[in-house]
């Protein structure tokens, strides 16, 4: 069972299957289906065929929309006999095993003090951790860019730990504050706009994911790139957005040195 934005149960995640279904998105698009489950394999498996479908270049497709569990390809019908790029997008989905793209690889930084992590406590003792447990298994974890959705800027991270894969929040709040970081069904996400949500709040990111008025890319991650938390204290994440809003950092200084 799948939530508005975008967390599901626990007992939802499912094994990928061999093939994916190839659907029909009106005229124009194809949508191949890996599973109807949120599961990390299923997201790998997409991943993977977005970067065969990109290297193929293949006559006629204008654009991929990953999601965690299928892959959306949209052509121009007059370029192209749909049922045969659909034929060849299947044959790219059944190839060998291939390395996952790399991405770029962000290090953000995430301070988990008391006034920035609201459910932390309650989150922990629902896993059966201390609060500082928790905090250090995802800052160790080095998470993937699943798709960006639900608002603009919004990214779904897949590689959480299984100890801290819990279902969503009973009742939603009906606003969490821009740079929220957040847990729910083994996914962790960053809210970049103020808004309504229903993940556990462990934490709060000093720096804006989404400018709007950035010329090539407002979002600043994208689906494949890789993301490892630095803990920070509350002083220094005041530092960073007194930074930030006085133009002396800049996006790229949170790369990781061979992506800078």
């Amino acid at each position: 069972m799948s939530h508005a934005d975008g967390s599901a149960d626990p007992s939802a995640i499912t094994s990928p299957p061999t093939s994916p279904r190839l659907l029909p998105l009106g005229d124009a698009a194809w949508t191949l289906e890996f599973g109807r489950r949120l599961d990390p394999a299923l997201a790998e498996q997409v991943a993977r065929l977005a970067a065969r479908v990109r290297a193929a270049q293949l006559p006629g497709v204008v654009d991929l929309v990953p999601t965690l569990r299928s892959l959306t390809v949209h052509f121009e019908p007059e370029a192209v006999e749909a049922e045969a790029l659909g034929a060849q997008l299947l044959a790219l989905a059944g190839a060998p095993g291939a390395d996952l793209p790399a991405g770029r690889h962000w290090r953000l930084p995430l301070c988990a003090e008391p006034a920035f992590a609201p459910d932390l406590a309650e989150l922990a003792e629902r896993v059966g951790l201390r609060p500082e447990a928790v905090i250090d298994g995802l800052c160790r974890a080095v998470l993937r860019v699943g798709l960006i959705g639900f608002m603009p800027g919004f990214p779904y991270l897949i590689g959480l730990p299984q100890a801290l894969h819990l279902p969503r929040r009973a009742t939603p709040r009906t606003r969490v504050p821009a740079g929220s970081v957040a847990l729910a069904a083994g996914l962790c996400g960053v809210y970049p706009w103020d808004s309504p949500g229903g993940w556990w709040l462990v934490g709060h990111l000093p720096l804006p994911l989404f400018e709007a008025d950035h010329p090539q890319a407002p979002a600043w991650l994208a689906a494949g790139d890789r993301l490892s938390w630095q803990p920070v204290d509350a002083a220094t994440h005041a530092a960073l957005a007194a930074d930030w809003a006085a133009g002396r950092l800049r996006r790229e200084d949170f790369l990781m040195p061979e992506d800078a």
